[in-house]
């Protein structure tokens, strides 16, 4: 443990914070060089070993997350057209899957394809899979609207899915975002995963959250099941 991450720890008390007064804290206590992410993970009351209670999908947060992402479309005719008015950073057929296996090309961050395209990947499912890559409908990265699925992507669409452990750890923004974006943002994600509860929970459903930066210990939040 560093002097800079022990300083930091000294200054957040033993209680629950409001977002509002953890996101002011982390702003002045964040040690990084670089503009840091803030972070938000929940901890929640579920079994995850119950398809039911795996919750995946994606969200735009209101201010996004600062983040870039580099999109690869698969798409030929007019979806690959659509696919560079909508700034796609690569768009090709099925030799790109064909590229990135062949010669481990992995220069975007995304992929989105339309249906038609998915049984293409059908080879290509473990490679892209333990990379996180596949396309998914649930993700918004199968679509029929090609241009719409990258625009929101390119406006900061973000995956969340709960881990083994039913934690959620998403990037709701940077430190040079302003305190209300962070809040604001903060409060869509939370909304959004609290509106999520399966109708088998019981009792309480989120146990915990906490917020950080890239680097720095976290703060417990306050909040309302």
């Amino acid at each position: 443990m560093n002097k800079n991450y022990k300083s930091a720890i000294s200054k957040i008390e033993d209680k629950l914070y409001s977002p509002t007064e953890a996101i002011k804290l982390l702003k002045e206590i964040s040690y990084e060089k670089f503009d840091p992410s803030f972070m938000i993970s929940m901890n929640l009351n579920l079994n995850t070993k119950h398809a039911d209670q795996q919750l995946r999908g994606s969200v735009i947060l209101p201010h996004g997350t600062g983040v870039s992402k580099k999109v690869l479309v698969i798409a030929e005719g007019e979806n690959a057209d659509l696919a560079k008015q909508a700034g796609a950073d690569h768009v090709g057929g099925p030799e790109m899957l064909e590229k990135i296996q062949k010669e481990n090309w992995f220069d975007f961050d995304v992929i989105v394809t339309s249906p038609s395209f998915m049984p293409k990947f059908g080879k290509y499912g473990k490679l892209l899979g333990t990379k996180k890559l596949m396309p998914n409908p649930k993700l918004g990265t199968v679509s029929e609207d090609i241009k719409k699925a990258v625009e929101n992507v390119k406006k900061g669409q973000i995956e969340y899915k709960t881990d083994s452990e039913a934690n959620i750890n998403i990037n709701f923004g940077k430190k040079s975002f302003t305190d209300e974006q962070l809040v604001e943002n903060y409060t869509e994600m939370f909304n959004l995963i609290h509106g999520l509860k399966p109708a088998k929970v019981k009792g309480k459903y989120i146990k915990t959250v906490t917020l950080s930066t890239t680097m720095s210990p976290g703060i417990k939040i306050q909040f309302d099941n």
